[in-house]
């Protein structure tokens, strides 16, 4: 028993079991009950029709969407394709009949929840809705779910590279010299991951097609970022940090990344980190370069790199930190050390 089941076998158990634990509760306390709650959205019309407008929008219970008043629809049209909102209604205070412009490549589920609060505000004031969507996503994309499953296999294959690094040698002494290795050994592998996702996405299944140098970069970027931090949590902790890397990336980045439901979907915990940490910020990045001539993605883009610079910082200083010490219990340096 003692040679098939050690202690830190059970300790690595227990924690594989709160991970489990938390994986479950993360996605289904995600994804159990999404309700809109604050919707950017527009209303185009007329002063005298859009106040009144927004200000029946923004009183329905529970907030599902937040409205302001734009002056045309060319406005509402190029808030919608710059992702500085989420749906935009055109009224016609002449008729009975107003539009709604959606950008559906930008995620169907908040969208459709928007559509559906105008239908029923709509309906309450006896109007009639018709839905124009205006950037719909690619043939081979039909639900938007590509951009989330790219970066989901990027952050995965990140780090779980730096995961193998770790155990190829050297993991019980992490050394600022191989620490050094294993951030360099990242570069080619996270470009090299980056051309593989983007030549997946475009030209083998047409899901996510253009763009392809800028999925590049953001694969190589988004993947570097994740080994980084594999890196660092592993130099820090050992096996542990293995843990603590997924349950940033996978247990809470994922469910939080606006992927399968945007922000205004989810509870209040998971839309405040989601578009904090790498798979959200990588999602964002891809659907909007994908689709969206790359607005809105500077600030995505910043928590990528923020990231990744953080993780090499971490990774050094750990191993640099740990050297001196080392040096510093070695005999014959304490006297020298009084000494001085």
């Amino acid at each position: 028993m003692r040679d098939a089941v050690t202690p830190r076998a059970v300790l690595v158990m227990f924690g594989v079991l709160l991970l489990q634990l938390g994986f479950a509760l993360s996605y289904m306390g995600a994804f159990h009950s999404p309700k809109p709650h604050r919707v950017p959205v527009v209303v185009a019309a007329p002063r005298s029709a859009a106040v009144p407008a927004v200000a029946r929008l923004n009183a329905l219970p529970g907030e599902p969407v937040h409205a302001t008043a734009v002056a045309d629809r060319a406005e509402a049209t190029r808030k919608l394709l710059q992702r500085r909102t989420d749906a935009a209604v055109i009224v016609d205070p002449r008729g009975t009949t107003d539009t709604v412009l959606v950008a559906s490549a930008g995620g169907p589920s908040a969208a459709d929840a928007a559509t559906k609060v105008f239908q029923v505000a709509g309906q309450a004031q006896h109007r009639q809705v018709v839905v124009r969507d205006i950037r719909p996503p690619a043939k081979g994309d039909s639900r938007g779910l590509s951009s989330f499953y790219l970066v989901l296999s990027w952050t995965i294959g990140g780090y779980l590279a730096s995961s193998a690094l770790s155990m190829a040698a050297g993991s019980a002494r992490p050394t600022l010299r191989r620490v050094l290795v294993r951030l360099a050994a990242m570069i080619p592998y996270a470009f090299v991951s980056g051309i593989g996702g983007a030549v997946i996405v475009g030209p083998v299944l047409d899901c996510l097609p253009g763009a392809f140098w800028g999925l590049v970069g953001i694969g190589t970027l988004t993947v570097f970022a994740a080994g980084a931090v594999g890196v660092a949590l592993q130099s820090l902790a050992g096996t542990i940090g293995l843990g603590l890397t997924i349950l940033i990336f996978t247990v809470l980045g994922n469910p939080s990344s606006g992927g399968v439901y945007p922000a205004a979907l989810l509870p209040p915990f998971w839309r405040a980190i989601g578009q904090a940490l790498p798979p959200g910020a990588g999602t964002t990045v891809v659907r909007n370069t994908v689709y969206f001539d790359g607005h809105n993605t500077t600030g995505p883009l910043w928590v990528l790199a923020a990231w990744a610079f953080g993780g090499i910082a971490v990774a050094v200083a750990s191993a640099a930190l740990r050297s001196r010490r080392q040096a510093g219990a070695e005999p014959g340096t304490a006297p020298a050390a009084a000494t001085a």
